[in-house]
């Protein structure tokens, strides 16, 4: 199905994936530097907790703009510490595509980041032929109309220039659907995985990239009303999902009593309240505690870390260097941004 889309802001080229997003995110190394710099100033955000010691297995970190969300990114990010991560990003232009039930990959080589190229993992390969044509397609149009997956692999880059990523946007559907394909990645990844040696957390990880509740009229969410009291009151709610369903042991419980919170499982395209997130985080959930299951690990635990919003988070002081926001930032308007890790019940 064709679409229309705005351009790119740095077009792919060859076999280069470009860059969708140039305003809310870094693009050169330069920008890149200044926001990592710059993610360590106060004030810190809502601690939720402390991870336990080591790399983290897994992950969700939002995609909002770096000068609102980057002490969200500062705090989660440098926990994984892979060499391949597998990032599960929204597919928020899914409706437009018609594309429901299945994943989707690309075809690049490699993506472009601020720091250089990034490379795909070969284990995309053999996840598409795992998947099949019922449970994958590939299309680069697709990949570059989403910037989700690409705000979360610069920080990557950033901490480890040697980064390889599997780009998967998650499937649209059925809590049911979306499980099933979830076991099926799952197992072919840790199958790939098994194969190459790799070790779950050191040597593979699996990031998801999601913001948390989008709060305001041109939302059309504002059950508590604006100002500070709405505000608070939806940070309430939002910590309650982090601490709630997302927390402890992975399960298919869980996952689903989160996606029935957020969505409503009669109609997935309905939202309850507006994670954009509520097919990637069930989806990727379920694939990594496959994945670890799989490769002789337990259950994983999900670790609360964190939570901002962008109503509460002061800008950082980089207007200067050419990063800017795509929205406003106030009561009236805010994207929540949760932290959370996952590690293995050792820990």
């Amino acid at each position: 199905m064709e679409t229309s889309i705005p351009p790119m802001a740095i077009p792919s080229s060859g076999d280069i994936r470009g860059q969708r997003d140039a305003t809310g995110f870094a693009s050169t190394a330069e920008q890149m530097e200044a926001v990592w710099i710059a993610s360590r100033s106060a004030p810190s955000p809502r601690s939720l907790g402390e991870s336990p010691p080591g790399p983290a297995i897994g992950a969700l970190c939002p995609h909002d703009d770096y000068l609102l969300a980057a002490r969200i990114y500062r705090r989660i990010m440098p926990l994984v510490q892979a060499k391949t991560v597998v990032i599960v990003g929204v597919f928020h232009r899914y409706k437009a595509f018609g594309s429901r039930g299945r994943i989707v990959l690309d075809s690049h080589r490699a993506w472009r980041s601020p720091g250089g190229e990034i490379t795909v993992s070969p284990l995309r390969e053999e996840l598409a032929e795992a998947l099949g044509d019922e449970g994958a397609v590939i299309d680069d149009v697709m990949h570059d109309s989403e910037h989700s997956i690409e705000a979360v692999a610069y920080w990557l880059g950033k901490a480890r220039p040697d980064v390889e990523i599997l780009p998967v946007l998650a499937p649209a559907g059925s809590f049911e659907r979306i499980a099933d394909l979830a076991r099926i990645a799952g197992e072919a990844i840790a199958a790939s995985a098994t194969v190459r040696g790799m070790r779950l957390g050191e040597d593979i990880a699996l990031v998801v990239s999601s913001d948390a509740v989008h709060y305001g009229r041109d939302f059309t969410h504002t059950p508590f009303g604006e100002g500070p009291a709405a505000h608070a009151r939806a940070v309430e709610r939002d910590i309650g999902l982090l601490t709630g369903p997302l927390a402890g042991p992975v399960s298919e419980a869980r996952a689903r009593d989160f996606f029935t919170a957020i969505a409503d499982p009669r109609d997935p395209d309905t939202y309850r309240i507006p994670w954009c997130g509520r097919f990637a985080i069930p989806f990727g959930a379920l694939a990594l505690k496959t994945i670890a299951e799989r490769m002789g690990e337990n259950t994983p635990i999900g670790w609360p870390l964190a939570y901002a919003t962008t109503a509460e988070s002061p800008e950082l002081p980089l207007r200067g260097t050419g990063i800017g926001t795509t929205g406003p930032a106030d009561y009236s308007h805010f994207v929540g941004l949760p932290a959370l890790a996952y590690y293995p019940p050792k820990a």
